[in-house]
């Protein structure tokens, strides 16, 4: 097996057994910080509307939240593999959701300007992650590497819906016990924030981190002094592949409804109680979780044809979700969910296949970026079309997947010509 510039530079080791130590060590920061803002994000619709905001305005924050969220990491994933500040850039970013879920707890204390900041607030969350996730992606997919992409992306992402689903699960206890007020809710979420940062320098720690790896380029010592295949490899562009298969899963994070117009639909038409919302998140993210370990598990035995499915869920989602009555209601949100998980664990073993992994963090960022532009049309459309009417954003959302389908198979096929 061919060493990794970027795991040796990290202190993680060649082994089977370190390179599980940090998916699981990454798994678990991830579980912690995922109770932080999936537990907020479960109730974001709920939050917004009791502020005021239309579905419109709920649509275009929740939506541009999750395109600043993938847009920014354009920026955040060159400058990662530029610096090579892997983990500043990982620490940083979890600290900034850290603060700022808390902070949302305020929101309803400031009269009429609460909704500006708690849009203000979603928007910092988000950014966190953008800045985040593509560092935290290559060393990941670097470690993943060693035993199974599909299969290590999926482990550390089941371990990332645990939180997701503890999350909500915890802002439901609470919204519960203070009669339907959310702001408690996300005050307590403080802790585990705080739980999650220690974590994470905890795994810091433990990988054995040499100085070096966070030497900005031109420090000591510098990018220059990487092997010229190495130096070669950063100067490459992406291949049109990635790029054709950025463009495919954007048209799919396009149709995929943010859960917080989901949550605004569930309130307003009176499927579900305010405080029943958190539940339905956790049940989402909990499909998320097996959908991750079970697509990661083909993805490693019979290819990336297995993302042929996700298309296929994103487009069941809304017709189940409008069709009326809780059951419906409720396998939509579970398709959600299970779409979600894909999304974030075996899309991802696919684009760490197809760029050098030199230029991982890059290619994140740029792909992210793709799918930020993709979540930030669909926020927009989705929140327009649902007052418009819910049939015209099920249909939609369906021509949008056919489209992505398209796309995904003409990519598929080239890669097996290959």
């Amino acid at each position: 097996m061919i060493r990794s510039p970027l795991l040796s530079r990290t202190g993680v080791g060649t082994g089977d057994r370190s390179a599980w130590r940090v998916v699981v060590g990454f798994g678990v920061v991830s579980l912690a910080a995922d109770m932080v803002y999936e537990g907020a994000r479960s109730v974001y619709g709920p939050l917004l509307a009791a502020l005021g905001a239309s579905a419109v305005v709920v649509g275009l924050v929740t939506g541009a939240g999750e395109a600043a969220a993938l847009l920014l990491r354009l920026v955040s994933g060159p400058l990662a593999d530029r610096t090579r500040r892997y983990w500043s850039l990982t620490l940083f970013g979890y600290g900034l959701t850290a603060v700022c879920v808390p902070l949302l707890a305020f929101t309803p204390l400031l009269g009429g300007a609460g909704l500006a900041v708690a849009a203000a607030l979603i928007l910092a969350e988000r950014l966190g992650k953008a800045v985040r996730s593509p560092a935290k992606s290559a060393l990941l997919a670097d470690a993943a590497s060693r035993v199974g992409l599909g299969r290590g992306l999926g482990v550390h992402k089941a371990l990332d819906q645990v939180g997701a689903f503890a999350g909500p699960l915890l802002v439901a206890a609470v919204v519960a016990m203070a009669a339907g007020t959310l702001w408690p809710a996300l005050a307590v979420l403080a802790l585990p924030g705080v739980v999650a940062m220690l974590l994470l320098l905890a795994v810091r720690a433990r990988t054995d981190v040499p100085a070096a790896s966070n030497a900005p380029a031109g420090g000591t010592p510098s990018a220059s002094s990487d092997p010229p295949a190495t130096r070669a490899a950063r100067r490459t562009t992406l291949p049109a592949m990635f790029h054709w298969f950025a463009a495919a899963m954007a048209l799919c994070t396009a149709g995929l409804v943010t859960f917080g117009l989901i949550g605004f639909h569930l309130v307003r038409a009176g499927v579900v109680a305010t405080a029943t919302v958190p539940l339905m998140y956790a049940a989402a993210m909990a499909a998320g979780a097996l959908a991750a370990l079970l697509t990661g598990a083909l993805y490693d035995r019979t290819g990336p044809r297995v993302l042929i499915a996700l298309p296929a869920l994103i487009a069941a989602v809304p017709g189940l979700l409008f069709a009326g009555g809780l059951p419906l209601a409720a396998a939509g949100v579970l398709l959600w969910g299970a779409a979600v998980g894909v999304q974030d664990s075996t899309v991802k073993a696919l684009v760490a296949d197809l760029v050098p992994r030199e230029r991982r963090a890059t290619a994140y960022g740029v792909f992210a970026a793709v799918q930020g532009a993709g979540a930030l049309a669909g926020g927009a459309a989705a929140g327009f079309l649902y007052e418009l009417s819910p049939a015209s954003l099920t249909t939609a959302v369906a021509v949008t997947q056919v489209i992505a389908l398209v796309t995904l198979v003409g990519v598929l096929t080239r890669l097996t010509r290959r």
